[in-house]
């Protein structure tokens, strides 16, 4: 899901027309090729940190005999990576507005559909930044083991450092992203072409000291233990579909230069995802506690020094910025589906810096909540991340058939095979990801996944009949004026009651003062309402004050009790505060404002304004 705020808002918007060739600061504002390679690839390269690792973590259980389906394995995977390379290529042409996955099933499968594949892109995102993080913090501890027993604390520390800058409104561009992108391709690329001019590992120091978890009686490799291990290695296929995504974002021609990027993208990561396969086999690597695949297979090409300080740190920041693109994606699709009234409106809102506020921090409590969950161990957010990514690849290749044939241009047979034989594999996939990873987690998304729908539909039809309510869509009947009254409740007389009464009289055509006065009442409440009969008397506004009578000194149920016993065709109850000069003053008001408003918007049909005196 690698959009950055920037490039996911001209995703989701429409797009303008395209500017002439050379022509337009905005036009030179967009993406390049290889700008889109940058900014759109950082989940697809940074799943390099945990794709190899997690399937090796599942050979490993077949011993060293198992480790060597290594390769294989990963071949499959990037074999199922052309195939969607191939796949998402149709994609763009057919939907140069942007074509995910739920703008596709929107138009050719449906509403629920469409929902299903919003469900599955939020699950995604919040996986991503989950596990983006831990897999960076993981590199972290592997250069400086001793920051391993604090990897929750690092990993909400760089959850609360993205958390930060987003919620600050930092428009990013392509340009922020190049450099850590092109240190960590090259960085990877040095380990695999250095890797395999050596005959033996560089140093084993990053591993050494630290316990194996290679089972030592396995004799055998079954079919089930290879499934796991592709289902586990699939999670490297994570942002392929980034590109289709932001069409938009592209200048022009926008489709030949999408296109090119989506087949970069796809040829780098299997080159990287082969090569690592490799040397894991060549230098006979095998998973430790503590110390990530990554960091021995740069100790082992590189040798323990620079190289592999410099893979280590491009690796968290990688990471980090994959991470950080959840929190443009994730808010934008919020918003459009709140637009859509899917969502509560307040996830379209902005604040002041162009930021959809409700959205990030929405993403950042429950991404810290499964940091929290997870003891900051990325391999098993893994097991999660796969099947809402496969739910999403194969939604989209369903409805790229259905594209191909209603329009049934010349070649479209073709096309509708690679989206066809695109779709079988991702389904096949998003199976064997499911069944054979149920157990390890992957039931928390099963289930999300429904429920997450659900909550969709359940928020459209609670906006629909709040739309039937409000005759939305229809003119309305004539405007009357109606008689009203203004009830200004009142403790005591000060400057606040005269403003308060001064905004009365210029909003309804009667006014009245309230006070509640206690029915038996002590020494002190006579006195304060002795007192305040008379100053009323001394002042004459020109307003009556009713004495509300209460045996129990309330505030909120007398008030309710008077405003409903009014025969006003409309009431308005005016409720004067004092707005304090700082922000910690408001420990000291006594909060009868709250209190009123709160039991009148609950009991009534009154309207409720709120006038604050400024300090």
């Amino acid at each position: 899901m690698s959009l950055t705020p920037e490039i996911a808002e001209q995703a989701a918007e429409p797009p303008s027309t395209d500017a002439a060739p050379g022509g337009g600061h905005g036009e030179r504002d967009r993406l390049s090729a290889l700008g889109g390679l940058a900014a759109l690839s950082l989940d697809a390269m940074a799943s390099v940190a945990y794709g190899p690792e997690s399937i090796v973590l599942v050979l490993a259980a077949a011993g060293s005999y198992g480790l060597g389906f290594t390769l294989p394995v990963t071949v499959a995977i990037a074999v199922l990576l052309a195939v969607l390379t191939a796949s998402y290529r149709q994609v763009i042409a057919a939907f140069p507005d942007g074509g995910g996955s739920y703008a596709v099933a929107k138009t050719h499968l449906g509403r629920r559909t469409a929902l299903t594949a919003a469900a599955s892109l939020v699950i995604d995102y919040i996986l991503n930044v989950a596990v983006s993080v831990t897999a960076g913090v993981a590199a972290l501890t592997s250069a400086f083991p001793g920051l391993y027993p604090d990897r929750v604390w690092l990993c909400l520390a760089v959850l609360v450092l993205v958390t930060g800058v987003n919620l600050r409104g930092i428009a990013e561009s392509a340009r922020w992203f190049m450099l850590p992108t092109a240190v960590f391709v090259l960085s990877i690329m040095a380990i695999v072409v250095v890797g395999l001019f050596r005959s033996h590992p560089a140093s084993t120091a990053a591993a050494a000291g630290h316990a194996s978890v290679l089972a030592h009686n396995a004799t055998g490799v079954g079919a089930l233990l290879l499934l796991k291990a592709f289902a586990s290695g699939c999670s490297a296929l994570t942002g392929v579909e980034a590109v289709a995504n932001a069409v938009p974002s592209f200048r022009t021609p926008r489709v030949k230069r999408a296109q090119h990027t989506e087949v970069a993208l796809g040829a780098v990561l299997g080159v990287m995802l082969i090569g690592l396969a490799v040397l894991i086999g060549r230098f006979k690597l095998q998973p430790v506690d503590g110390v990530t695949l990554l960091a021995q297979l740069a100790d082992a090409s590189l040798g323990h020094g620079f190289g592999f300080y410099l893979v280590q740190f491009s690796t968290v920041v990688l990471l980090a910025l994959a991470a950080n693109t959840s929190f443009g994606g994730l808010p934008v699709l919020m918003r459009l589906l709140a637009r859509d009234n899917h969502l509560p409106h307040v996830f379209a809102l902005r604040a002041d810096h162009q930021v959809h506020r409700h959205g990030v921090l929405f993403l950042a409590a429950v991404s810290a909540g499964l940091l929290v969950a997870s003891g900051g161990d990325v391999n098993s957010l893994v097991p999660l991340f796969s099947i809402g990514v496969f739910v999403g690849f194969t939604i989209c290749q369903v409805g790229m058939v259905r594209h191909w044939a209603l329009e049934r241009g010349k070649g479209w047979r073709g096309r509708a095979a690679i989206n066809g034989f695109g779709a079988l594999l991702t389904g096949v996939a998003t199976l064997v990801v499911t069944g054979t990873k149920f157990t390890e987690g992957a039931w928390a998304v099963v289930v999300a996944l429904p429920l997450l729908v659900l909550l969709f539909e359940a928020v459209h039809r609670a906006y629909g009949r709040i739309g039937e309510r409000l005759e939305l869509g229809r003119i309305p009947g004539p405007v009357v004026r109606q008689r009203s009254t203004v009830v200004v409740p009142v403790h005591s007389i000060t400057r606040m009651t005269r403003e308060a009464l001064a905004a009365a009289l210029s909003l309804g055509d009667e006014v009245l003062a309230v006070t509640v006065v206690p029915t038996e009442p002590d020494a002190e409440d006579q006195q304060a309402v002795a007192a305040l009969r008379r100053d009323w008397e001394l002042w004459q506004p020109g307003v009556p004050l009713v004495e509300v009578p209460d045996p129990h000194r309330r505030l909120g149920k007398p008030l309710v009790g008077f405003v409903n016993g009014l025969s006003a065709e409309r009431v308005t109850v005016l409720i004067a505060e004092v707005e304090p000069e700082r922000l910690w003053q408001r420990a000291l008001q006594n909060q009868r404002g709250m209190l009123m408003d709160r039991a009148l918007r609950r009991h009534t049909e009154a309207v409720v304004c709120r006038l604050r005196l400024h300090m």
